[in-house]
This record gives structure tokens, C-alpha cells and sequence, in this order.
């Protein structure tokens, strides 16, 4: 298990596997490395690193919450690249993981080949703010594994004709089980951060799109997704005509990356890089 120790004494968990371009994949709010198992596959032939934000995962839960904001996260994802002597990487970013690498391309560009945005973009719709809000910090009520994927078809009903294995492994990569019950694999803290966060309402995200520009740019959206909408994605497209663009049907937030559409959109973005 790799780990790496940030400039404030945290130590955060990251993997790294294979040779080639190298990938950054930045996980959603509350996930961990394992948003990215699903893609890993048809990423072969580029060298993958994933790492769990603080607070996530088998990373360290830090001290003060307050901590858990995108420039603390930023900070900590270019700490790791110096760890591994990595002047530049491409990101793939799910959710929150696109909200870092924007942040990323308004203060340190330089670092970057390119982005990936899964289903996120510079304006959020409050369906899913709603939605995420509702969950966030708090254990699921069910007492198992296989009760959490049984509920999950009714709790994302914006997804259609998934699997029930799929859902048996959304249950398992992200919640543990316990003696008490299935608990969540990340500080409950997170809560209290994006709360604090939200509190002045939402900041104008355009200006950190707008320096992605003349980077190779892809997003994938869930077609039916809460937090991404159909508007939004227009106004991407008009100020970058470039952007490769993955519309994935049957999926809401956020796609599993595995789908056909979005494997297609990922793989002309890399060709943009190699």
C-alpha cells in the first residue's frame, strides 16, 4: 500500500500502476480509488494514479475539518505529484475529482495535459446538491451489504438497467461493514466542510473552465444526471468547441465510466495526448 505524507503531517493513500501517459483520477466527493475500477481496464496502456482525498478511504481523517475544502485538496494532489516527481499529468476527475482539476488549471496549469470532467461542471444543479445533501455524513439505514444494493434501484432511480452484481459492488466498494451496520469510508466531518462551504452561496466556477483552455478537454454526462444539466453543458460547449462530449444513457450522477459511450469519449480525449 502506497502512502505519502503531506505538508501539514497528514498520510494519504494513493496507487500507481502501469507505464505510459500518466492519469491522475480524482475521485467524487465522498468516493475513494475505487470510482475508478470500473474504467481501469480500458485505460490499459497508460499509467493510472488514484488517490484517496484526506478524510476518504484509507486515507488519514484530519484533525480539522475545516481542512476539507478544494484548495486544501489541490494542494495535496501537487504534493503528491512532486512525491512521485511528475512534472505534468492528465486528470480524469468524477464529481469533486472535476472540481479539483479546474482548480488545478486556474493555479498551476502547468502541471496539466489535459481533463476529464465525469458528470460535473462549473454550475451544479440543486436537484443534486439536494440529493448529496441528504446523505452526506450520514450511514446508510441498512444493516448489509446486499440490503444497501437491494435499495439502491429505488434511491437512483435516474439509472436504468443496471445489473444487480453492479449494484452488490457499488454497496461493497463503498460502505464497510460492520457489528453496528454499514458505515461510511469517510469522515463524517465532510458534511460540515461543504456545508461551510455552501454557506455564502454558490462562487462563479466559469472563470476555473474557462482556464482549461487549449488543453484537450473531454466530459462525460450522465444523461439523466441531477447535477449536470443539459444547460450547462451547452455553455461548456460553446466556449470550448473542442470538448469531446460523452452523453451516457441511462445514468445520472455519476456514470460508471465503464459504459460504451463514455469509454469512447475517454479514449479520443487520450488520442488528443499521445
Amino acid at each position: 500500500m502506497a502512502r505519502f505524507e503531506t505538508s501539514d503531517g497528514l498520510s494519504l493513500h494513493y496507487t500507481d500502476e502501469g507505464d505510459g501517459l500518466p492519469i491522475l483520477c480524482l475521485s467524487g466527493l465522498t468516493r475513494t480509488t475505487a470510482d475508478f475500477d470500473y474504467v481501469t481496464p480500458h485505460l490499459a496502456g497508460h499509467r493510472l494514479i488514484k488517490m484517496d482525498y484526506r478524510g476518504r478511504g484509507q486515507s488519514d481523517f484530519d484533525p480539522d475539518w475545516k481542512n476539507y475544502v478544494l484548495p486544501v485538496e489541490c494542494r495535496d494532489v501537487l504534493e503528491l505529484l512532486a512525491h512521485l516527481s511528475l512534472d505534468k499529468v492528465a486528470i480524469l476527475g468524477t464529481s469533486r475529482g472535476g472540481l479539483n482539476a479546474m482548480g488545478l488549471a486556474m493555479g498551476a496549469k502547468d502541471r496539466l495535459l489535459g481533463v476529464a470532467l465525469n458528470d460535473i461542471g462549473p454550475e451544479l444543479d440543486t436537484r443534486g446538491l439536494e440529493v448529496i445533501m441528504g446523505y452526506l455524513g450520514r450511514n446508510p439505514t441498512a444493516k448489509t451489504h446486499a440490503e444497501a444494493a437491494a435499495a439502491m434501484p429505488r434511491f437512483f432511480p435516474e439509472f436504468s438497467a443496471v445489473p444487480d452484481s453492479r449494484w452488490r459492488e457499488e454497496a461493497a466498494k463503498h460502505y464497510t461493514q460492520t457489528d453496528k451496520g454499514l458505515q461510511i469510508t469517510y469522515d463524517k466531518h465532510l458534511r460540515d466542510a461543504v456545508a461551510m462551504a455552501g454557506a455564502d452561496g454558490a462562487p462563479d466556477l466559469w472563470p476555473f473552465f474557462d482556464a482549461l483552455a487549449g488543453l484537450p478537454l473531454c466530459c462525460i454526462q450522465g444523461a439523466n444526471s441531477n447535477l449536470l444539466s443539459d444547460a450547462t453543458v451547452a455553455e461548456m460547449r460553446r466556449r470550448r468547441p473542442d470538448m469531446v462530449l460523452g452523453v451516457v444513457p441511462g445514468r445520472g450522477h455519476i456514470p460508471f465510466l465503464d459504459e460504451p459511450e463514455a469509454v469512447a469519449a475517454l479514449k479520443t480525449w487520450l488520442e488528443l495526448m499521445t
